[in-house]
């Protein structure tokens, strides 16, 4: 994570020590322990550690979602949708604060945040395996915190900026100290000091001793003893990979590694030099995504991916994330683009692709909406999620609920594996392609609704449009669609629209 902290960590500082200050008693919701505890304490586990391979399929970042939420959504949308994983915020106790960024200052590796309880979060992730859908849990292992004065974190751990009771001391060496200005980065193409210096005054773990990787060894076998299927390596660029490699070396087999390295046009640091630990979040792809759509020549969708990027069964790919979403560098939900761009993420071939699902902003720093002991609200999605939906401030925008992301989740099930024919790119803004016999995709990119008929490889017939939603019992959830005897589809494509057909949609 690199963005709001950037340019907010002095003055949220501040705010924080103040409301340390008027809760100095402890967490805000009172649990106070009468000690410190150690680096895991809790509910013994009850769920079985992951013993399948890799994850496949599609997930989902359910950002700043409770675990009660997340649990609820799984049983209601995330199964029957077919999304195969949901991606959570952190789970450790953290600073106390309103803003979004507290989730990734941590304080200690208790599973005990704003987001629920150590129990919930077990409960969380039994529920949505019994709905098909397993739980990555984002590991924040590069930094402890980034407050100067001592406080007392979410679940009652006190903590110094370098002292974390039971954890990590300074004086036993678990901390790195550089002598750049104020100890922070301030020269990408340095790779010592991206993994070395702290990140905006992040204090920043000395990954190689001993003593801290055993350490967080500890944290992330909890929580895969809580059943999660996998990780989420926040900062990995900030390690070095044989850090990475060590800390994660000891996580059962089928646990899966996905680690974030930004990528940075000459930077030292690459995504490239992390594969070898896991899959790697491909910043590019999303990047690329926003040039695309705005113009770029549009049959590159088809290729993105294949221009300095990670090979495909290394990357995971993303419109947007939780940082993206706030340094105005990718799409976002307010975009008139954004479906459209998941919409090419989910017809394409590239990566491993992950949704997101967050809230309304219009200040960076905001965190989602929480109660008066500052536990964050579960999610409540509006009654009819969609693009065009107006939301205020703190509104969830629950992409996973959206009747066109829907449909496409139907339309790759049902075309995986298949490879790209039939492309008809004749029109500037338009781009018509099949996955084998088995769907067949027209991309309007622009502003005017576009007329026409574009070739297919389907069985003539009459077939529903999922682009209205998925296909259900009762018959399609939006339009029909003929395929003619020709094999040709004529239809009108939205501006800023599609239309997608599959083989097992065919009503006639």
């Amino acid at each position: 994570m690199r963005t709001a902290r950037t340019t907010h960590h002095v003055a949220a500082a501040a705010v924080l020590a103040a409301l340390l200050a008027a809760c100095s008693g402890g967490a805000s919701d009172g649990k106070v322990p009468s000690e410190q505890p150690p680096a895991s304490s809790g509910a013994p586990a009850t769920t079985a550690a992951p013993d399948e391979g890799p994850l496949p399929g599609v997930g989902i970042q359910l950002f700043q979602w409770s675990w009660d939420a997340i649990a609820r959504e799984c049983t209601e949308t995330l199964g029957p949708a077919g999304i195969d994983w949901v991606l959570t915020s952190p789970p450790q106790e953290h600073i106390l604060g309103e803003e979004w960024w507290t989730s990734y200052q941590p304080v200690s590796h208790r599973v005990d945040s704003r987001l629920g309880s150590r129990e919930q979060f077990a409960d969380m992730v039994s529920t949505c395996g019994s709905a098909g859908v397993g739980i990555v849990a984002d590991a924040v292992v590069n930094h402890m915190t980034g407050q100067e004065r001592p406080g007392t974190g979410w679940a009652g751990s006190s903590y110094e900026h370098y002292e974390y009771p039971g954890l990590f001391s300074d004086e036993d060496g678990d901390f790195h100290h550089c002598d750049a200005k104020d100890g922070d980065i301030q020269n990408y193409k340095d790779a010592e000091q991206v993994q070395g210096c702290e990140l905006v005054n992040l204090a920043d773990l000395a990954t190689g001793t001993e003593h801290v990787r055993d350490t967080l060894k500890a944290y992330l076998a909890d929580l895969v003893s809580l059943g999660v299927a996998g990780i989420r390596v926040d900062a990995a660029k900030h390690m070095p990979p044989a850090d990475v490699a060590a800390i994660v070396a000891d996580l059962p087999e089928g646990a899966v590694v996905w680690q974030e390295v930004i990528r940075g046009g000459g930077e030292p640091v690459t995504p490239e030099q992390y594969v070898g630990n896991g899959q790697v979040f491909e910043f590019g792809y999303g990047r690329e995504l926003v040039g695309l759509l705005g113009g770029s020549t549009f049959r590159q969708a088809l290729t993105l991916g294949e221009r300095g990027m990670l090979p495909s069964d290394d990357a995971v790919v993303f419109v947007v994330n939780h940082d993206t979403e706030r340094n105005g560098e990718m799409l976002t939900s307010r975009d008139d683009e954004y479906l459209l761009a998941n919409v090419l993420m989910l017809a394409g071939t590239y990566g491993t692709p992950v949704l997101y699902s967050g809230y309304v902003f219009d200040d960076r720093d905001a965190g989602p909406v929480q109660d008066g002991d500052g536990k964050v609200l579960d999610a409540s999605c509006p009654d009819a999620p969609g693009p065009a939906t107006s939301l205020e401030n703190g509104a969830w925008t629950c992409e996973q609920r959206w009747p066109a992301i829907q449909g496409m989740l139907e339309w790759r099930r049902v075309t995986d594996g298949a490879g790209l024919v039939a492309v008809d790119d004749s029109a500037d803004d338009v781009l018509a392609f099949s996955r084998g016999e088995l769907g067949t995709i027209i991309v309007n990119r622009g502003d005017e609704e576009a007329v026409g008929s574009w070739p297919t490889t389907l069985a003539p017939g009459e077939y529903c449009d999922v682009a209205g939603g998925p296909v259900s019992p009762q018959g399609c959830s939006g339009a029909t669609i003929e395929v003619a005897a020709d094999g040709t589809l004529s239809t009108t494509v939205p501006a800023d629209g599609f239309v997608a057909v599959h083989s097992e949609g065919r009503t006639s």
